[in-house]
Order: structure tokens, then sequence, then C-alpha cells
């Protein structure tokens, strides 16, 4: 998964150097080291997308499953067809890189730039969830008990929320008002005389790449009841119980069922409901979209048909996973059954990064001898299913369908939380929000400033060394800093840089090309 490079001896004049280009660009935390750390963190080499089998199959079939669409009169949306091109850059030196050098031994490293996509990319969403968990626990979530509530949808309805980002918009603000609502009952206060704090990350995707729109929200486990002297006082709330989570997904339920209805999407009868939705038969992201939510295979001679799984014996574990953890009804489930104290940030990171965690893991892919895609479940299904295999082409097509629509935010903040909320600067950790103009009028007329936010930006160095305890502003030879001297983009120039490591690295001179395949032992030499 990593290689290694020796140091870049070359003039500086020779080179396109871009001193502003690489603040459009975010880079791959990708270093290439020749020898390991003589210090105390540890030494990032560079990551080589072009070995995953992740990237090998988009790069093999991607264009192949374009043409397949084509040729049915269907294409796929631009936002799509970006994610996949952009996909095949990430990482790769020969789209442009940048050049880090140690101050002291002049030691030099090569990082390549990312793609920055939401929709596949286990680089970019690994980095992703570090950065969404890192800001969560240190800047927004404050030093309070943390609950997770998690709410799925009916098939149909996870469909319409996919493609409709601004109903499903109105849908989170309805979930939200009712669980706030609850918390603030439960707690003996009336909506008027309590604040209730919540963060939201939307997930799309289910353990076995199937789209499964679903929401994560962090509630903060109880209310703020604001004082006469204006400040805010905590109350706790003990978890839910059995009989509670079945009334309130009861609740969501019928109070979605109403919007729908009201916005002409969803008609009911005495006898069903259905939802009432202008579909283009040759909408291709409809359809790779409507078969990747029921399992069911989107192209290929065996289209329409379930998809293959590969089941083991069942457990006969509880249906409910506990009888106060759950609550079902009509398709909807609403569990809030894992929760955080408040001196345990530790174990609310790992929850944070945990929902935030990108689509795909590439742990989890493995190819068939028969040439197929088989794709290990996180964990097994309560009928025993394991894995999930595709063909290649419909591997594509379930990639496709977890791409999110362009400018919808997958991350809402709610109640005091909220950007606008006036209790946000004085709840969250890092002081963050708007400062109340009669609050600090006041000391703003005696000269005082009002209060400041402490949020400063995690940069990429910050988040690796956080994670991987690996500081890569700091020479892995001698120790010394290291900084960024020039941003390549000329292509011209890649390929003179390239060349020149190539010439000087030997057997490292295809840096971005896999070796070549071997024949198997033979057995009778070891007779």
């Amino acid at each position: 998964m990593f290689g290694q490079i020796r140091s870049l001896e070359t003039e500086e004049k020779s080179y396109t150097v871009h001193k502003n280009s690489y603040a459009r660009k975010r880079i791959v935390l990708a270093y290439e080291t020749e020898n390991l750390p003589v210090i105390g963190v540890g030494a990032y080499e560079r990551h080589r997308p072009e070995q995953t089998l992740l990237y090998q199959l988009i790069e093999s079939y991607w264009e192949e499953f374009q043409s397949h669409l084509s040729e049915a009169g269907r294409f796929l949306p631009r936002h799509v067809i970006r994610e996949f091109d952009e996909y095949l850059e990430c990482g790769r030196l020969e789209h442009g890189f940048l050049r880090v050098r140690c101050e002291c031994c002049r030691h030099e490293h090569l990082v390549a730039f990312s793609c920055k996509r939401r929709g596949f990319c286990p680089s970019c969403g690994a980095r992703r969830m570090v950065e969404t968990a890192a800001l969560l626990v240190d800047d927004v979530l404050p030093h309070k008990p943390i609950r997770q509530w998690v709410l799925s949808f009916p098939y149909p309805l996870r469909f319409l929320l996919a493609n409709n980002p601004q109903v499903m918009g109105k849908v989170l603000s309805i979930v939200n008002r009712a669980i706030s609502t609850y918390l603030i009952k439960k707690a003996g206060f009336k909506k008027t005389q309590a604040h209730t704090g919540a963060v939201t990350l939307i997930q799309r995707f289910g353990s076995a790449l199937n789209l499964n729109l679903h929401f994560h929200v962090l509630f903060i486990d109880g209310v703020y009841q604001q004082k006469t002297n204006g400040k805010l006082r905590f109350h706790r709330v003990n978890a839910p119980t059995a009989s509670e989570l079945n009334t309130l997904v009861a609740t969501i339920s019928q109070r979605v069922a109403r919007h729908l209805e009201r916005q002409g999407l969803l008609a009911r009868d005495d006898e069903s409901s259905y939802l009432t939705m202008d579909l283009q038969d040759d909408d291709a992201m409809c359809q790779l979209q409507g078969h990747s939510i029921t399992y069911r295979i989107a192209v290929g001679p065996q289209q329409g048909r379930k998809v293959f799984t590969l089941q083991t014996i069942p457990s006969w574990e509880d249906d409910d996973f506990g009888n106060n953890q759950v609550g079902k009804l009509a398709g909807f489930s609403l569990h809030a059954g894992v929760a955080t104290k408040t001196r345990e940030r530790s174990k609310l990171e790992r929850l944070c990064r945990y929902i935030a965690r990108p689509a795909v893991s590439e742990k989890r892919l493995a190819i068939t001898s028969q040439g197929k895609v088989r794709y290990r479940l996180k964990t097994p299904y309560r009928d025993g299913t394991t894995h999930v295999v595709f063909e290649p082409l419909d591997f594509i097509a379930k990639l496709a369908a977890l791409v999110p629509k362009p400018r919808v935010n997958l991350t809402r903040f709610h109640g005091v939380l909220a950007p606008n909320s006036k209790h946000r600067i004085n709840v969250t950790p890092a002081r963050r929000g708007k400062v109340s103009t009669k609050e600090h009028g006041t000391n703003t007329n005696e000269g005082k400033e009002p209060p400041v936010s402490e949020h400063q930006e995690m940069t990429w160095a910050q988040r690796l060394k956080r994670v991987f305890n690996i500081d890569v502003t700091v020479c892995s030879r001698c120790g010394a800093p290291a900084k960024i001297i020039a941003c390549i983009e000329d292509p011209a120039v890649i390929k003179k840089i390239l060349d020149h490591l190539a010439a000087k690295s030997g057997g490292l001179a295809l840096v971005n090309q896999l070796a070549e395949p071997r024949a198997p032992p033979q057995a009778s030499l070891f007779d």
C-alpha cells in the first residue's frame, strides 16, 4: 500500500511554480519517505490508490459502464461523471503535486492532490471523517451527555428523500421538532421554557453498498433552561423507554405522512398509500437508485433480480436488540441505545467517526475467482447474510447511486447548536456563534469587546497527527521543520520531474504502474 522513493535533487529554476494555486486544492495526505524516522513520530509514505482493488475496478469498467448506458439511451448527471473522473486522478502524481522540503537537510517529498469528492473515495472520505469528528468534539458539542438517535425510513421514502433535498430538509425538521419536544416534556418544561441542541449527520449508504438514506442525530441528552439573569442551566433527561420510543416513532411517521400529503407527494386511501412522483423512464440516475435501495441488480442480463448474497446460519439474538433501544412502525425505525457521558469525549469522537465514515471500505472488498466483486458486510444480517456479490458493471452502478447531489449539506445543526442561535456562543466549547447585542451592548459602550470565537481551522497536518501520530511538518530524517516550496501543475514539468525520479530510483521507475503478474509456484519443486 505504501512505497518509498529517494530525495529529489533538481534545480528549482527548471520547474514552474504556482505560488497560490495550491490554496485551491486540498492535498492527499500522502508522503514519500526514504528512511524510517529518527524522531518520536511516525513516518508517512505515499498512498498508491492505483494499487487498490477499488481503483482498478473503476479504471477498468468505468468507460464500459458509460457505454452500456449510452447504448440504451440513458446518461448520468454531470456531477456523477465528475465524481468518477476526479477519483481516477486522486492521489496520482502525474496529475499534479506539492514539493515539501526540509529546511535543514533539504530532504524532499512529493504530495499528490486529492479529488475532495463526497461519494465513494475512501481516502477523501477518511480525511473528511477525521475533520468532522474533530470539529464536533472540540468545537461544537458541549461537555454534556450526548445520545445518538438513528432514524431509518421505508424503501419508498428513502428514494424520495435521496432525490429531493428540499423534502429531506423538511422531513429532518419534523424529526428534530418531535424529538426536541419529547425531551423538553420529559424534563418537565414547556417548549417556550427550555431549549435543546443537536447535530444531524445524513448518511446515504448501507453496509451492503446500497442506497439507504437515514439520519444519525446527536442530541444533547437534556435541555437548557434560561434563567432570569440570561444564563443557561442544564437539566439531564433519562434514557427513553420502549413504549416512549414506539410512541415517538408513531408521531414522526404520522407527521411525515401528513407533510407529504400536503405537498402532493403522497396519496393515501382506506387500503394503502403510495407516492405520487413523476419519474421519467429514461432517467438513468433514478433507475440506479431504485435498484440500489431494493438490493436489486441495476444493469446486465440479470437486471431487476435480487443481488446475489452469501449466507451463514443466523444467530438467535433478539430481533429488537433489547426492549428499550429501538421503536418500529410501518417501515420507520428509531434507535436510541447509544449514549456518551460528560467525560467520555474519546468515546464521543469514536462515535462521530463511525457516523461520518466513508461509504466504501477497501478492506471488505475482494474479487472472486469468477471475476465478480465480493463485498463483506460490516456485521451479518439477521438472516445470516455475510457478503454481497456483484458483477463489475453492477458494482459501478452501486457506486454511482451513492453520489450525492451537489450543494447539499449533509451535516445540519439544530437548536442551541444552530448557527443563528443566540445561545450557541455560550454552549459550544469553542464559543462559536453570534454575539447578542442586547447582552453585550453595555460592555461594548464601555470599550470592552464581546467574546470572540475560539475556533481555529484544523490543518491537514494536524488531522494526520491526531489520528496516526504522524507529524508531516517535521522531517523524517533529521527532525527539522519542513514546508511547502512549490505547487507543480504544468503537465510538462510534472513529466520532467517524474522522469528524473524514474532515472534516479531505478527499480521504482514506474511510480504509478503495478508490478507484472507472475505464475504460482510449481508444486513439483516442493516434493
